[in-house]
Order: structure tokens, then C-alpha cells, then sequence
């Protein structure tokens, strides 16, 4: 029947909101009518040529390859033949929801397919229905992409749209990524169904010829600038930061002890566990000394060992606060916590400003050392001429 109608009519898209195109269609209603409504501003025009070219004269346009004009004024002869066509035809209703692209009617009722003819194609409102319904995927199952590029100006970036066919690719090549491209998206495939009757089978997946292993150094804590948080730097390669207390109160020092940061601590193993040095407690009494310019530990009881695991890192903090009685001068201790513990004394002493005859503060850690002088608890007896302390020592 539309094959039958003459011939010379047009269909041109342009871009342009379907008010504005009604307003260019006055006085031309006859002869010219909107075609398709495919987007917000989306349109395509359908009619008599020289009609279609004076409604959208100066604007953009493009010609579309077509034999008739459909959906315009110049399908109204074949309707009353269309319509006594489908007299004949019975209908039932669909067995899968359908979101119609024409206005009104039920797919059962003939003349809905008659107005089909004649009406807009509405097919911006067709998926803005369907994104309403939370649709997510989006098929097109046709000859190419041209409604899937429509699509994707419609919906939101979350959903998929997959053209089945492509003019560009063979047909199993562009079906199978069609589905794969689904079914990552969560979209579930009847596979077996999809290559039944080719041959297709399910392999393994190929092993890899690789373990992946890391040989990168971890990268060591770097300090930032103490400064904007009210701290000083300690100037020591166990702590961190240092606070001086109000009032002559004396000062405090704070750092992190782990065996990734400071893996040396890892060697100074006792029945199989990772200790702090005890001489290393005494470097951190001598250098909180001489943040209250104290260079001398007078008396440093050693209390509980510092232990230090693989798994975790341990704060550290000393403390220099004057003493409470006229005989010493400032006392010092030395603490750690674990993650959610309570504070452990390690160490607590005094100090004292000395004569000024002994030696200054050392570097740490020494450069040029000659010789290591071990302390250790000595055999009854062999007290290693240090009278009672019971400690033998050697260079």
C-alpha cells in the first residue's frame, strides 16, 4: 500500500525542540508533519519536498534515504485500505511487556496500528518510559546502531545499551560481543542457548606461567612539618617530636618504634623475642636530659622489657620533670604503649647537670667506632671488677 503512493515526498532530521518545529508547521499541516520525535531536540521531518524545505529553511538539516514520506500528511490516502486490511487479522494481546511508540490505543485495537502510520514515532518517550521502569540494559535488535546512539542521549551513563547488528562486523562476531558486553554488565545470558548448534565448547582457562612476587624497598616514614601542630622536632632517630610543658615543667618526647621502620632492633633477639636495647633506653633518658640541659643519667632502673612484634608498632614516649626532692635534679622515664593498651614504665631515673669535664653529647648513631663494648650478666664470682652491679663487660 505505501509502495502505491506517488513518489517525491522527503524526511529531513533536525535539531531543534518539537515545540519550535509545531510553530514552523503552521499553514503547512497539510502537507508536512513531524515524523519522529527521537530526542529532547531531536526531530525529523516528513512531507512534500518543497513544503519540508520551506518549514526548515535555514536550519541545519539532513536528508534521509528514503523512497516516501511516512508518518506525514502523504500516507492519508492508503489508510481507509490499511484499515480494512487489518479487519482481517486477528490479535492477541503480547506475552512480553511492550512500551508503545505511538500515542494512545492497546496493541489489540486495529486502529492503533493505523495512527501508526499517520503519527509521530514517539520514541524519546517510548525509552524515558522504560528508564522510569528502572530499565538498565538497553538491546537493539535491527540492522545497526542508529536507535542505540539515540539511546545513550536518553538514558543515564549507568546503563547499557548494545546494538546486536553492525554494518562494519560479520554477524557472530558482532552478536557474541553484543552478548559478552551484557553479561558483564550483570545482564543474564541463555549461553548454551546462544551457540547452540555451533560447535562452540567450554575450555579452561590458560595458567599463568608467573607468581607475582615484590621486591620493592617499603618506603620509609618520612616527618612532616612539626610545627603547624604546636611540636618541635626531637633530633633523634627514635623520636619524633618533642613538647616543652609550661611553667618549667620540664618536656616531653614522642616516636613509633616498629621492626619494618627500624629493622636493626630485629637482632637484639632474647629467647626468641625482639628486645630494646637496654643501652638504647639509656641514649633516650641522655637525650631527654639535654632538652632541660642535663648531660648526665645519674641512676636509670631498667622496669619492664620493650618488646617489639612484626605485626604492629609500638609509641614511645620520655618524660624530664623536676624532682621532688632537693637531692636529685630532674627525673626521667621511659614508656610504650601498644594500640589500645595502657602506658608501660620501661625505664625511670634522674639526671643532672654534670661537672663538664666528662664528654658532650654524641652523635647517634657513632661514626668511626674502633671497638663494641658488651655488657653482660656475669657467672657468680666473676663480677668483671664492677664490684656488686653483678654485670661483666668487655671491648
Amino acid at each position: 500500500l505505501m509502495g502505491g503512493l506517488p513518489a517525491g515526498g522527503v524526511m529531513v532530521a533536525v535539531r531543534l525542540p518539537e515545540e519550535e518545529v509545531l510553530s514552523r508547521l503552521a499553514g503547512f499541516e497539510d502537507r508536512v508533519g513531524i515524523a519522529a520525535v527521537n530526542g529532547p531536540s531531536s526531530l525529523v521531518v516528513s512531507g512534500e519536498e518543497a513544503a519540508v524545505a520551506e518549514v526548515t529553511a535555514g536550519l541545519k538539516t539532513k536528508r534521509l534515504a528514503v523512497s516516501h514520506a511516512f508518518h506525514s500528511p502523504l500516507m492519508e490516502p492508503m489508510l481507509a485500505a490499511f484499515e480494512e486490511e487489518l479487519a482481517s487479522v486477528v490479535f492477541n494481546p503480547p506475552t512480553l511487556p511492550v512500551v508503545p511508540a505511538a500515542s494512545g490505543g492497546e496493541f489489540t485495537d486495529p486502529s492503533y496500528w493505523v495512527r501508526q502510520i499517520r503519527e509521530p514515532v514517539r520514541f524519546a518517550d517510548a525509552v524515558q518510559a522504560l528508564a522510569e521502569r528502572e530499565v538498565s540494559a538497553f538491546v537493539e535488535v535491527g540492522p545497526g546502531g542508529t536507535l542505540s546512539a539515540l539511546t545513550r542521549e536518553l538514558v543515564d551513563e549507568s546503563a547499557v545499551v548494545v546494538p546486536v547488528l553492525r554494518k562494519d562486523r560479520p554477524e557472530s562476531v558482532s552478536v557474541t560481543t553484543a552478548l559478552a558486553e551484557l553479561h558483564v554488565h550483570g545482564v543474564e545470558v541463555n549461553w548454551p542457548g546462544a551457540f547452540a548448534g555451533t560447535g562452540a565448547r567450554q575450555v579452561d582457562l590458560p595458567t599463568y606461567a608467573f607468581q607475582r612476587r615484590r621486591f620493592w624497598l617499603e618506603a620509609r616514614r618520612l616527618g612532616g612539618d612539626l610545627t603547624g601542630v604546636g611540636l618541635q622536632a626531637a633530633h633523634h632517630p627514635l623520636l619524633g617530636a618533642a613538647v616543652t610543658l609550661p611553667e618549667g615543667e620540664g618536656v616531653a618526647l614522642t616516636g613509633r618504634l616498629s621492626l619494618a621502620e627500624h629493622t636493626w632492633l630485629a637482632d637484639h633477639e632474647v629467647m626468641g623475642s625482639a628486645l630494646m636495647p637496654g643501652t638504647a633506653l639509656v641514649d633516650l633518658a641522655l637525650h631527654g636530659a639535654s632538652e632541660v640541659g642535663c648531660d648526665r643519667v645519674d641512676e636509670l632502673t631498667f622496669q619492664v622489657p620493650l618488646v617489639l612484634t612484626e605485626a604492629e608498632s609500638v609509641e614511645v614516649q620520655v618524660r624530664v620533670a623536676p624532682a621532688s626532692t632537693e637531692d636529685e635534679c630532674w627525673t626521667v622515664k621511659v614508656f610504650s604503649r601498644r594500640e589500645g593498651a595502657e602506658w608501660l614504665c620501661h625505664a625511670a631515673g634522674s639526671v643532672s647537670v654534670g661537672s663538664g669535664a666528662g664528654p658532650g653529647m654524641p652523635e647517634w648513631p657513632s661514626l668511626g667506632v674502633s671497638g663494641v663494648c658488651l655488657l653482660y650478666p656475669s657467672d657468680a664470682g666473676d663480677d668483671g671488677g664492677m664490684g656488686d652491679l653483678g654485670w661483666a663487660w668487655r671491648l
